[in-house]
């Protein structure tokens, strides 16, 4: 199968970039392809230009959101690997969306009903964050994550999501934690064919 991972995190020390290296790595044993897209080292502009939004109802993105646009539909699976940050993903991640998933290409209208254009593919979400799931449930805010992500992103473009991990507490969390976390992570990675 074909995998890319999209990734948005600053510190190549961070959590997130050793769920990354597990993906790629355990992909990678199991005979799939791995492409990765690191936004931060891409230099990516998560900029939404005037430009831009004219172009996409037009039918015409910038070359560097063409490029990235041909790494989605030579997917099979996307993985997007990111922290929440604000409750939220980091701006970066948002402005590649804006750009990226553009309109034409990751959904659009027929007769005012809007449609996914990515479907017979599969995500899935890695997310940390610094609260606790118990906080983030008695405010709502778990439920608000996978509404705003996966319902108004993922699958409003028409990605199956095959799973959505949120690890808590990971500014503040033990190496056993982590290393059950990758486990976990490696034995889904493992069953993918």
């Amino acid at each position: 199968m074909k995998h890319l991972v999209i990734y948005a995190h600053p510190n190549q020390d961070s959590l997130n970039n050793h769920f990354r290296k597990i993906v790629e790595n355990t992909l990678r044993q199991n005979g799939h392809e791995v492409i990765v897209r690191d936004l931060y080292q891409l230099g990516f502009n998560p900029i939404l230009s005037l430009d831009d939004m004219m172009g996409q109802r037009m039918g015409t993105v910038s070359e560097e959101v063409r490029k990235e646009q041909g790494y989605i539909s030579w997917a099979d699976t996307i993985t997007f690997i990111y922290p929440i940050w604000w409750t939220g993903m980091p701006a970066i991640m948002k402005g590649y969306i804006d750009r990226v998933f553009s309109y034409g290409f990751a959904y659009r209208y027929d007769q005012g009903i809007q449609k996914g254009l990515l479907t017979g593919k599969s995500a899935y979400i890695i997310n940390s964050h610094g609260k606790s799931h118990l906080e983030y449930e008695q405010i709502g805010m778990d439920k608000a994550l996978v509404l705003t992500s996966d319902k108004g992103v993922y699958s409003y473009c028409g990605l199956t999501i095959k799973q959505h991990f949120f690890f808590d507490r990971a500014d503040r969390t033990s190496g056993q934690t982590v290393a059950t976390w990758c486990t976990g992570l490696i034995e889904t990675y493992m069953k993918e064919d």
